[in-house]
This record gives C-alpha cells, sequence and structure tokens, in this order.
C-alpha cells in the first residue's frame, strides 16, 4: 500500500525501531508498518527523521506524500533516497529512506497494515500512558 492512505488517520502512538521500522498506531485498530524487507544485494533503511514523530500522535494526518530521487552508480549499481512526509496540524514530519542494490530490487519502505488485537491496542494504550508495562504480565 502507498502512504496516501495514511491521510485521514488519527494516531494514537508512533515509534521508530531503530533504523529498520516504523509503527502507527491507529485510532481505528490497525497499525501500519513502514519497513523495508532485505534481500540480498540491496540495502535499505531509514536515513533521518526530520520533525518530531510524536506530532504525528493525536491529530489527523493532513498531509502524506512519497518523494524519490534515483542515482545510477557509486556503491551499488543504483540507490534511491525515498522522503515520506506526514503533517498534522501540530507540524511536520519527513522520514528519509535510504537503499542501494544492484538495480534489480526495490530499495524503497513498504507500508503494511495489519489489525491490533484488541488486547495489543489496550495494552499499547495503557503502557503509553505510563500505567501498563509488559513486565506486569509475567
Amino acid at each position: 500500500m502507498t502512504i496516501e492512505k495514511l491521510k485521514g488517520k488519527k494516531m494514537f502512538f508512533v515509534e521508530q525501531i531503530r533504523d529498520r521500522k516504523i509503527n502507527f498506531y491507529c485510532q481505528d485498530g490497525h497499525i501500519y508498518e513502514m519497513l523495508h524487507t532485505q534481500d540480498c544485494c540491496e540495502s535499505v533503511s531509514i536515513e533521518d527523521v526530520e520533525g518530531d514523530l510524536e506530532d504525528l500522535a493525536g491529530s489527523e494526518i493532513l498531509l502524506a506524500e512519497e518523494r524519490y530521487k534515483s542515482k545510477k552508480g557509486g556503491k551499488y549499481e543504483s540507490a534511491t533516497w525515498t522522503f515520506y512526509t506526514l503533517a498534522t496540524i501540530k507540524g511536520y514530519v519527513t522520514i528519509r529512506w535510504f537503499g542501494e542494490s544492484n538495480g534489480y530490487y526495490s530499495e524503497k519502505a513498504d507500508i503494511e497494515m495489519s489489525p491490533i488485537n484488541t488486547a495489543e491496542w489496550r495494552d499499547k494504550k495503557l503502557e503509553i500512558l505510563g500505567i501498563y508495562d509488559e513486565e506486569d504480565q509475567l
């Protein structure tokens, strides 16, 4: 799916997991994961996040767009910088991914949607509020 599907969504939490993934927890009960599944002969990762991911939580996404720039040559045959911009009334966030490959593989991030099961959704919200900790489950 494309980043444009996030337009109009309202998130309650956004988390970045190192340089590999960003999870968008939406109030509609879905999680949208921005990630890249690595294959051979390529490398794709988050290079930079401009803005504050926390600005995306609690307000409707008003803008969701993708831009990219590709270049041939260099360490690998092909390189692509992909810019994903999301905006709410609180501010803009641009997530810059960088990918290199031999030219035969995707160099962009994917957006995958999956439902959050009710317990996971509740637990994540409680964890954010500081009421719940995963260790409490043990």
